[in-house]
């Protein structure tokens, strides 16, 4: 055999067992989430759900005969921190980014991963986040776009109120909520009232409340992060206000009751996600997250479950794990509990991301939510 002979043989070789060499790679997903500073409630959950799911799926046998492993790096609830971590990501050779949930990081985050073509799944809210032309944006929660009309909704015919005061969090989660609720609320005939900022990481609210209490709206809006949120509930409770409180995910969070104690009682909201969902799959979600972490997991932790789940249903749908394709297929393609349970809840992307299924209307009570109205998606498929 000649050296030339030798050499081709050797390149015909290493083409041929290539292939099977990369089908034992696992399937590295990199976790960019508040572990620390004033968010990390939400990025903890958000890991704990990703690791479940993880553990469950890898311990079946896989997707498509791959392992998924599973790094997870704190952005300390910090955008420049954020944006560093997701260019550590594509270096690590990410098939997918989680995170973060903080809007103001994943905003200036998701342009390392669009720039590497790699599939980045979100919790943040902000409706600005899938509105810039993405294709490899996930969202796993509820853009504000349509979780606010869905609320004022429930403001104006389920508590029949005529005017609205709105107390948000000076950031870009809090000024996206507010703005897409002040324009919903128009539509609808509903007025607002005080209109208060406060800032992240605030703690004497106070005067916040006193502002709200001398106004003359019939229901107040919280729209601020978990802990804020707490705060607030602590200081209406003090000053006696006694007018209906209602929010989104945060506002009832099981961060947010766990800090409020018995303030939260009462407060409403309306959430995509809830453990208390009157469904099979996340009663059995909530018993397995309870005995995995011995505590109640609140939407995020739900959120990090679906992901590992999302890729396994999208992958097993395509036949193969590729970032590009998985991005394109995931969008319009009706993802159904019947067939993989573990993503918890129908669920349907539409072409920029964000996700349709059914959302609730809950109430705190003794500590706990209570589903009080189940809201359709808003295109049924």
């Amino acid at each position: 055999m000649t050296r030339f002979t030798t050499l081709l043989a050797a390149l015909t070789l290493g083409a041929a067992t290539a292939p099977a060499l990369a089908q034992n790679d696992p399937i590295k997903l990199v976790n960019l989430l508040e572990l620390s500073g004033p968010i990390a409630s939400a990025g903890i959950n958000y890991r704990d759900g990703v690791e479940l799911a993880v553990k469950e799926i890898n311990a079946a046998g896989g997707v498509l005969g791959r392992k998924f492993e599973v790094t997870t790096l704190d952005t300390q609830s910090n955008a420049a921190v954020s944006k560093a971590l997701a260019q550590k990501a594509v270096d690590m050779g990410a098939f997918a980014v989680i995170g973060p949930t903080f809007s103001g990081a994943m905003v200036v985050s998701a342009a390392e991963t669009r720039r590497a073509e790699i599939p980045n799944f979100t919790g943040a809210a902000a409706a600005s986040i899938t509105q810039q032309g993405n294709p490899y944006v996930i969202r796993t929660n509820t853009t504000q776009a349509a979780s606010m009309p869905k609320l004022a909704r429930y403001i104006k015919d389920g508590l029949k109120a005529q005017t609205v005061d709105i107390m948000y969090i000076n950031s870009d989660f809090g000024k996206g909520g507010r703005d897409e609720f002040l324009k919903a609320a128009p539509t609808l005939g509903l007025k607002i009232g005080a209109d208060i900022s406060t800032d992240q990481g605030q703690v004497d609210f106070s005067s916040a409340v006193l502002k709200a209490k001398q106004s003359n709206g019939d229901v107040l809006f919280v729209y601020t992060n978990e802990e804020e949120c707490a705060r607030i509930a602590r200081e209406l409770r003090k000053q006696g206000y006694t007018k209906p409180v209602v929010g989104e995910a945060t506002l009832i969070s099981q961060k947010t009751i766990e800090l409020a104690g018995d303030a939260a009682n009462g407060m409403q909201g309306h959430v995509a996600l809830t453990v208390d969902a009157p469904t099979p799959t996340m009663k059995a979600f909530d018993e397995k997250f309870m005995k995995e972490y011995k505590r109640k997991s609140d939407h995020n932790g739900i959120q990090g479950y679906s992901v590992p789940y999302i890729i396994k249903a999208v992958s097993e749908k395509i036949g193969k794990i590729d970032g590009k394709a998985f991005a394109a297929a995931v969008k319009d393609m009706p993802l159904y509990v019947k067939d993989y349970p573990g993503i918890l809840i129908d669920t349907k992307f539409d072409k920029n991301g964000d996700p349709d299924r059914v959302s609730y209307i809950v109430e705190v009570k003794g500590g706990k939510q209570i589903v009080t109205a189940t809201l359709p998606p808003i295109r049924p498929f």
